[in-house]
């Protein structure tokens, strides 16, 4: 029996206890192993006391066997047949007696019909990898190359990590602001200064850059178990790899690649360690999830998991045994079958109570709203389930509300006012407001004040649109104001990948340049994005790097560009300091005054909560102004936001104030009022007038004192 840490529970005891009329002896000896029928409720590999649980589904299979490795071993030193009265309905479970988990790898064979038209694919000669596999071997060095032959095994988890008195913090969905990495390329660059460069380690590094910037949630691009050279090419020299990770090898075992050390046995020790100390600061911790499908491919694909578990099961078949593609990747996970629903319920659960997760973002989302047929479904139960789940009762939900199928669902994906959405309207109707399309102030003011015409409140609360204008799919926020065109030669597709609609403008020359009006104005344009989003009702989320104007040199998909293309270059951030603390100041203005987040008690000067000033399409500068009672309650806070994407000056008149009361300037991207666009603490201008005239693509805050 292993030691305990000290004042743990043993989880697994507890279940065990519970366990009514069992009695741990061993029943039987297979391969030279000491057996009995094991806990059939718990799922996977588990630790416990006299040795190790195997507990494993399969609908369709005959027979299953348990294979027993020595670490990294390709061939098993052991095969453990499950016997018929082993199996109970359709799962099949087994203790191992006197085995510790420091000394195998295992894995699964389950034979079973071979019929493709049907959708049956078993083969008794495959090595599975369990689907509730806690960790993966032969990953643990990032860009090694396997061999033809996939062969996954998987390791049992000790999981003895102390979290101490440290908790979730439980931040207001209104009061986030969201920062999207990647956790390689955050700081790879050896400009990034840290002792483990992409690694969790090196993330956990940069918490004070975080804490500095003043983001409170992290939002990790998936660290779910991938294999990025499971289609790894070449071009021109260069090795391309499926770096994003949007390709799941296994849904409950973290990416050891992304990890400073080996962690054999204890896998997930470091990014737990960051997690608590994301925590500890105030930040909560998002992951990327992707159920929409796994890694196994289409019918020219791997079967090294589900494929061989229950194929028929776990994807989407059309009714002569190929796979639906409404994920765009080969093939589509069956979200709305009652074992996938199981799966992804208890995979949600664990990096929850296991990880200490504080919300997920779900990739493509819309097709964990999809049946079995691939139609769309009105009450989708997977998504209700989620919705009310006890356990993930305090977790964000936050859905991507569109597949690659064609079925767009942003401000109709069922909520039951859980589920919050990327706001892909938000971004497409603010990069073209922006960059200075004409007629388009009415929509760029419902964005701002909420998105209401997409979000009905009455039916999906306050908290359902997160504001973004880039994320990692698409232009960086340099790039959109560098490039009218996507530049994804790199890629190796031709430039035919990534999207053409990127509503960009690249300020008069394609690319980089050493014209400084060409420079000033994309540092505006940059800054003018920061000021508005974070001025906008909902939820801001923003790409890291975009706060020192990181660019990928025109590659709006760069999804296999583990390089300097997709690296954070941290150089930058001294280059464009003045953006960085432009950022920082917008986020902290957005922070201190309640009314830009939500309804905050009425303003005494009978100013409504939100009113836009001239409302109309044809508005050369839109006016939005804030009002309500302050933090404290001790006063009324009126704020104007003013934006002219016009290329010309424009002239406005603020509203007027009684005696006693100003605007000021509380930021000013066009410097016209205050020289480096944002003030010195307590030194913000006065107007002693209240016309405005506004420099060309510019944007104001305005605050009454």
């Amino acid at each position: 029996m292993e030691k305990l840490a000290d004042n743990k529970i043993d989880k697994e005891n507890l279940i065990i206890s519970s366990m009514r009329g069992i009695h741990m002896v061993p029943m039987d000896v297979i391969g030279g192993f000491e057996v009995r029928p094991g806990i059939y409720e718990m799922n996977g590999a588990t630790a416990i006391p006299c040795g190790v649980n195997f507990t494993v589904y399969s609908n369709g299979a005959t027979s299953c066997e348990l294979l027993l490795f020595k670490k990294m071993e390709e061939e098993p030193f052991a095969v453990l047949k499950f016997p018929d009265n082993y199996r109970i309905g359709k799962v099949y479970s087994m203790i191992v007696f006197g085995i510790h988990i420091e000394d195998f790898e295992y894995a699964y064979r389950i034979d079973g019909p071979y019929e493709p038209r049907k959708g049956l694919l078993f083969n008794k000669n495959n090595y599975l990898l369990d689907i509730y596999a806690k960790a993966v071997t032969g990953q643990r060095i990032w860009g090694v190359k396997n061999d033809d032959k996939i062969c996954y095994k998987a390791r049992v988890v000790k999981d003895d990590f102390d979290w101490g008195k440290s908790r979730n913090p439980l931040i207001p969905m209104e009061d986030l602001i969201i920062y999207e990495m990647h956790v390689r390329g955050f700081s790879k660059h050896e400009s990034s200064g840290v002792k483990h460069p992409g690694t969790f380690e090196g993330l956990r590094e940069k918490i004070p850059y975080l804490k500095e910037l003043g983001v409170n949630a992290v939002e990790l691009m998936p660290i779910f178990e991938f294999d990025e050279m499971m289609d790894y090419r070449e071009k021109d020299g260069k090795p391309l790899l499926n770096y994003w990770g949007y390709n799941t090898v296994s849904f409950f075992a973290p990416n050891t690649s992304y990890t400073a050390s080996e962690e054999y046995n204890h896998e997930g020790t470091e990014l737990k360690k960051l997690i608590k100390e994301l925590n500890d600061n105030g930040i909560e911790c998002f992951l990327d999830v992707v159920f929409n499908h796994t890694a196994e491919g289409n019918e020219m694909g791997h079967s090294f998991s589900f494929k061989g578990f229950d194929n028929n099961i776990y994807y989407m078949l059309t009714p002569d045994g190929y796979y639906y593609n409404f994920s765009g990747c080969g093939n589509t996970l069956n979200c709305n079958n009652p074992i996938v629903q199981q799966m992804i319920i208890e995979c949600l659960r664990y990096w929850t109570t296991a990880y200490h997760i504080d919300g997920f973002r779900f990739d493509l989302a819309t097709i964990l709203g999809r049946n079995e047929d691939g139609s769309p479904m009105s009450n989708p139960p997977l998504l209700k389930s989620l919705a009310f789940d006890p356990i993930l009762g305090n977790v964000k939900l936050i859905a991507e509300a569109w597949d690659a199928g064609g079925l767009y669902q942003v401000g109709n994906f069922p909520a039951w006012y859980r589920w919050s959405e990327w706001n892909g309207k938000y971004r497409d109707d603010m990069r073209n407001f922006l960059k200075g399309d004409y007629g388009l102030g009415g929509v760029a003011a419902k964005r701002i004040t909420g998105s209401k015409d997409i979000y009905n409140p009455e039916y999906r609360g306050n908290n359902a649109s997160v504001n973004f204008i880039t994320c990692h799919d698409g232009f960086t926020l340099w790039d959109i104001y560098s490039y009218n065109s996507k530049h994804n030669e790199a890629n190796g597709w031709n430039n035919t990948d990534g999207s053409d609609d990127n509503r960009s403008w690249n300020c008069g020359i394609e690319g980089e340049t050493d014209d400084k009006e060409v420079l000033n104005l994309r540092n505006r344009m940059v800054k003018n994005a920061a000021a508005v989003l974070m001025m906008s009702r909902g939820t801001p989320m923003f790409l890291a790097g975009d706060e020192f104007c990181n660019t990928q040199f025109g590659n709006n998909n760069a999804y296999c560009q583990d390089n300097e293309i997709s690296w954070l270059d941290w150089d930058r951030l001294q280059k464009y300091k003045d953006v960085f603390e432009f950022f920082k100041y917008m986020i902290q203005f957005r922070k201190k005054h309640e009314i830009i987040r939500k309804f905050s008690g009425s303003c005494s000067l009978g100013f409504p909560e939100m009113q836009v000033i001239e409302p109309n399409e044809n508005c050369k500068v839109l006016r939005v102004v804030y009002a309500g009672r302050n933090r404290e309650n001790t006063g009324d806070d009126i704020i104007c936001l003013a934006v002219n994407v016009f290329w010309e000056e424009q002239e406005f008149t603020l509203p007027s104030m009684r005696s006693g009361l100003n605007w000021y300037v509380m930021a000013d991207t066009g410097m016209r009022y205050i020289e480096n666009t944002i003030p010195e603490p307590g030194k913000e201008p006065l107007l002693l007038d209240e016309r405005i005239r506004m420099i060309a693509r510019s944007v104001c805050v305005f605050k009454v004192k």
